[in-house]
């Protein structure tokens, strides 16, 4: 073997060595600590997090309009503004799918359109006829478009939410996160915190009891509190208007919302189309213009539409898109009451998911 000979440097550069391996694991096991504490705030960001509104120059407007011309003592007011939290989880999920998402109507349609949902409301439909006959006899809205709206909001009760309602209105109103309407939408979130606070003292209710879905909808039917105030109804006739306890007002709520966005009792609500794939048609124009049907029949089929003989020609329609995913998209005529449900929620696909829900109970009602 041959003589080992070593570097009077390399030795010292292994004694230094062997001096700063323990701080380099000491300072391993701070860096695993500081990022277990990261990853617990992280985790905490789902909670409450306090935000003194009061401070805020948006709520103290809202706190003098809130006073000023609705009689709210301003004290409470901001007393009660003390208590708000602001919720990043809201903003989280208020954020719109990323463009490039493709809509699939398959996919959307089978979350709701299933055994367990299906069974559901066929128990509701058993416990509530009386409410629901009734609803359609004042309102001319059919039972099967009530049961559909309820069990896509909530499986007949089942899922109301659990985010305290001033908290996420707050949140929205005034933290909305950056996208291209965020002003517009900021606008209406406000609104609608102005009106649990007036749903609040029309009730003689406390506005921070209020619980339901991260966007500020309540109850069975999940009314947002200014649809509540302008729509609502007590069914049951016990004197209020309780969305969260009374199946009967929420069955009469949704009669009355519908009936007021212009549900016409007995007309039809879709048609199956084909549409031309010529290039010099003009359909693809009539698509999105607005949540009402405003065109003939004729027009329709002037613009590339095929029609056929079923379809009455007496009412207005509007032409419904629904993206499948890489299948090809699904077109019908809708209706002035397609639409009205549509109003409900500003959706193609929510409209034919109720439509298709109340559809698919009310069969199961007619089997043995």
């Amino acid at each position: 073997m041959k003589n080992l000979r070593f570097d009077p440097c390399l030795l010292l550069f292994l004694a230094l060595l062997m001096l700063i391996m323990p701080l380099y694991a000491q300072a391993a096991n701070t860096g695993k600590a500081h990022k277990s504490k990261v990853a617990q705030v992280t985790k905490s960001a789902d909670e409450p997090e306090f935000t003194n509104f009061t401070q805020w120059g948006g709520v103290a407007e809202l706190i003098d309009e809130l006073s000023d011309q609705h009689g709210l003592q301003r004290e409470t007011l901001k007393a009660q503004f003390s208590k708000v939290h602001y919720l990043e989880s809201v903003v989280r999920l208020i954020n719109p799918p990323p463009p490039s998402k493709v809509k699939n109507w398959t996919v959307y349609r089978e979350r709701f359109i299933e055994p367990t949902r299906l069974r559901a409301g066929l128990a509701f439909w058993k416990k509530h006829e009386a409410a629901l006959n009734r609803a359609q006899t004042e309102f001319g809205v059919p039972a099967e478009i009530i049961v559909g709206i309820l069990g896509v909001e909530t499986m007949y009760g089942k899922m109301t939410g659990n985010v305290r309602v001033v908290d996420a209105l707050a949140t929205l109103a005034f933290a909305y996160p950056p996208t291209a309407n965020r002003d517009a939408r900021m606008k209406y979130f406000r609104g609608e915190l102005k009106h649990i606070f007036l749903l609040a003292r029309d009730n003689d209710m406390d506005p921070l009891s209020f619980y339901g879905s991260f966007a500020g909808a309540i109850g069975l039917p999940q009314f947002m509190p200014g649809s509540i105030r302008r729509f609502a109804v007590d069914f049951d006739g016990d004197g209020k208007i309780d969305l969260r306890n009374s199946p009967a007002d929420a069955i009469g709520s949704i009669a009355s919302f519908l009936s007021q966005h212009g549900w016409r009792a007995q007309e039809p609500l879709v048609f199956p189309v084909r549409v031309s794939p010529q290039t010099d048609a003009t359909w693809p124009g009539m698509i999105g213009q607005s949540l009402e049907a405003k065109f003939s029949r004729d027009e329709f089929e002037q613009a590339g539409v095929a029609i056929n003989d079923t379809i009455p020609a007496e009412i207005s329609y509007g032409l419904v898109d629904l993206q499948d995913g890489e299948r090809p998209t699904l077109y019908w005529l809708g209706t002035t009451n397609f639409f009205a449900i549509a109003q409900y929620n500003r959706s193609f696909f929510y409209a034919m998911t109720v439509i298709e829900l109340g559809k698919a109970v009310r069969q199961q009602r007619q089997l043995p």
